[in-house]
């Protein structure tokens, strides 16, 4: 597992006694249906995890930054801030 993948995970697992693996969490940040669901692992990735992080986790596991960024803003109009990737939705 990439450095990259270890520090995002640690910090979307820790809190929620989860333990996704990078694969499932790229998917549920990809997925329309995790803000519906308001998805607590995909909320901490978009809140918690530094943006460069975030931006290198996504390119390491191949999610479209648009379908990413679109998701974020979803969360964004949920959590009533602006989360940094829904910036690059607007």
């Amino acid at each position: 597992m990439s450095i990259v993948a270890v520090k995002v995970l640690s910090t979307v697992n820790a809190p929620y006694g989860t333990a996704l693996s990078a694969e499932q969490l790229a998917s549920k940040i990809s997925d329309p249906a995790s803000a519906v669901d308001f998805d607590p692992s995909a909320f901490s990735f978009f809140s918690e995890v530094n943006e460069d992080l975030q931006n290198s986790f996504l390119d390491e596991m191949h999610v479209d930054p648009s379908i990413a960024a679109n998701l974020a803003r979803e969360f964004s109009a949920l959590a009533g801030y602006l989360l940094p990737l829904a910036r690059a939705a607007s």
